[in-house]
């Protein structure tokens, strides 16, 4: 599970899955907690599962920082769960972003009549994958293909002679 150790749900979803593995990203610096009341599951993160961030050290997060933290999350992930999205949420940026790298979009509907249910219904009606619980999720995931890791190829120069006149590589 990857997620952004933001208050409520990611929070609960990382501790939830501590035991089978959780990845937290974050938008400060990896020695900044950005909510206290999240000091305790951080260095649990720390200890079981990993913490991630590409700002500096000492570098506390802005509102701008958010989007790219959240472009991490969902290039890490399989697929992008949207719980609960306004019209205008980073959610639905995360979701956009999930969708530009070829990544599954799933959501959980929400009362037609709640306005912070209007971005996640949309995302259904956009052709995002209903969640209704777990089953649904791994029901998509399992229909994903398999991902298969290799080793990285031997780095070459990055020129070559041949016959004496130079040729980029590719």
């Amino acid at each position: 599970m990857v997620s952004g150790l933001a208050l409520g749900i990611d929070g609960e979803a990382h501790a939830a899955s501590l035991k089978t593995g959780t990845v937290a990203v974050l938008g400060d610096g990896i020695d900044h907690v950005y909510r206290p009341q999240h000091e305790r599951l951080y260095a649990e993160i720390a200890e079981q599962g990993l913490i991630v961030s590409e700002s500096p050290t000492g570098y506390k997060a802005r509102a701008q920082d958010f989007p790219r933290r959240n472009r991490i999350i969902t290039g890490l992930a399989r697929g992008t769960v949207v719980v609960k999205a306004a019209e205008r949420s980073g959610s639905l940026i995360s979701a956009r972003m999930a969708g530009e790298q070829g990544r599954e979009v799933m959501a959980v509907p929400g009362s037609p009549l709640d306005p912070r249910a209007s971005g996640t219904n949309g995302l259904i009606r956009q052709g995002a994958a209903l969640v209704r619980h777990a089953q649904d999720v791994l029901e998509v995931l399992a229909g994903l293909p398999s991902l298969h890791v290799a080793a990285p190829r031997p780095r070459r120069s990055h020129r070559t002679f041949s016959r004496g006149r130079f040729r980029p590589t590719s």
